[in-house]
């Protein structure tokens, strides 16, 4: 790639966003070594939306994509994303910017640049509200075309994997019971913190057997739970879930081949295989309704088409089938932290909470101590901090 340097003044104070080089190709690889401030340097067709918020939620203070973030198959949701939280997006500069850029140096996003100081190192499209929208508008034109394809892959995914749907033909036996049981299965997608946060009650009430998919299981640690099962292919789960003593299903191709399971052999980590089409997250759903749990909760799963294909790969017609056949077992918590929120101030239950902690400190200073007393204070007690716990 041939370099320019741009002719300045005197002055020191560069426009633009400055900061620290960060490169992948694999976004959500990235995601995990992003650090507030750095400059994202991705490979990322159709940027889509559990990405882009990844992005946000790292920190970036630019994303440069070597690929066009919007292509015009479908209205992907990323880069709207992006806009919205202001980070810049320099789109479409090339593969070459890989080669270009080393890991960790400064760079600086300037309008259509990419610059090392002032030396131009790559150039691009920077992506506006009107750049975006215009091609949202184009991509929505084309969403015929993605919806035949969309239904073509479904017939192929139904032909492939006839016996697993509709006979559980395959599904592997696992130590884990799930007969008669809830199962709640995390995904890390839209909204699933806000969701997850607020099925602490369910959790606390109904103990469900807890399902993480790849990184779905990270999510579940984060939020103070021991995932009891843990499938995907692997590519996004940290080591530390994967020694935690949760039983791993490796989700492998259908003709068995599984990329992930050197990984978790290398761990010393015993593991099951499954092979079949599709996605994780449909992988999940099946072995816990074959299984025989008896409700399946799911926390950041794809559920609209949008989704689908937000997601940007043809397997997930296979979601859409298997959301079929799993049928009523299944309950989207998607969205459930804003179907309700609570009108009472934090102030009014925290006084609340201390009035009611004041009364039984009285009590206990003006009634005689019996041992039968004691328990029904301690008792009382343990109900309040439950109730208290449930609140926040």
């Amino acid at each position: 790639m041939r370099l320019t340097t741009l002719r300045r003044g005197r002055s020191t104070a560069l426009p633009g966003v400055t900061g620290a080089a960060r490169l992948d190709r694999r976004t959500k690889n990235l995601t995990k070594r992003l650090r507030p401030g750095d400059v994202a340097v991705i490979d990322h067709v159709d940027l889509d939306r559990v990405s882009a918020e990844a992005l946000v939620r790292a920190g970036a203070a630019a994303v440069v994509n070597a690929a066009p973030s919007i292509s015009g198959r479908y209205p992907n949701l990323g880069p709207e994303i992006l806009l919205a939280a202001g980070v810049p997006l320099l789109d479409k500069v090339g593969v070459e910017v890989f080669g270009a850029v080393k890991e960790g140096e400064p760079v600086r996003v300037d309008g259509t640049h990419l610059l090392r100081g002032t030396e131009v190192v790559a150039t691009g499209e920077d992506q506006t509200a009107e750049t975006i929208g215009a091609a949202m508008l184009e991509a929505r034109a084309e969403m015929s075309i993605q919806l035949d394809a969309f239904v073509a892959n479904t017939m192929e995914y139904i032909r492939r994997e006839r016996d697993l749907l509709f006979d559980g033909v395959g599904v592997p036996a696992l130590r884990t019971s799930f007969e008669g049981r809830h199962c709640l299965i995390v995904v890390r997608g839209y909204d699933y913190q806000e969701d997850l946060a607020s099925l602490r009650p369910y959790i606390r009430e109904y103990r469900p057997i807890l399902v993480g998919v790849d990184g779905g299981a990270d999510a579940l640690r984060e939020a103070g739970y021991a995932p009891d099962v843990v499938v995907g292919d692997m590519d996004s789960v940290s080591d530390a879930v994967l020694r935690s003593g949760a039983e791993i299903v490796v989700h492998a191709y259908p003709d068995g081949h599984a990329p992930g399971l050197k990984r978790v052999e290398d761990l010393d980590v015993a593991s099951v295989v499954f092979p079949a089409a599709g996605t994780s997250e449909d992988v999940a759903m099946l072995l816990a309704d074959e299984l025989g749990a008896t409700l399946i909760v799911a926390v950041g799963s794809h559920a609209t088409l949008v989704e689908f294909l937000d997601k940007g790969r043809s397997g997930m017609a296979s979601t859409f089938l298997t959301r079929l056949r799993v049928g009523g077992k299944l309950v989207d918590a998607k969205g459930v932290s804003r179907l309700y929120r609570s009108r009472i101030r934090t102030g009014s239950l925290a006084l609340l909470i201390v009035a009611a902690m004041a009364t039984m400190v009285v009590a206990l200073m003006l009634a005689p101590v019996t041992p039968t007393y004691g328990r029904l204070l301690a008792d009382r007690w343990h109900d309040l901090a439950r109730w208290a716990g449930g609140l926040f």
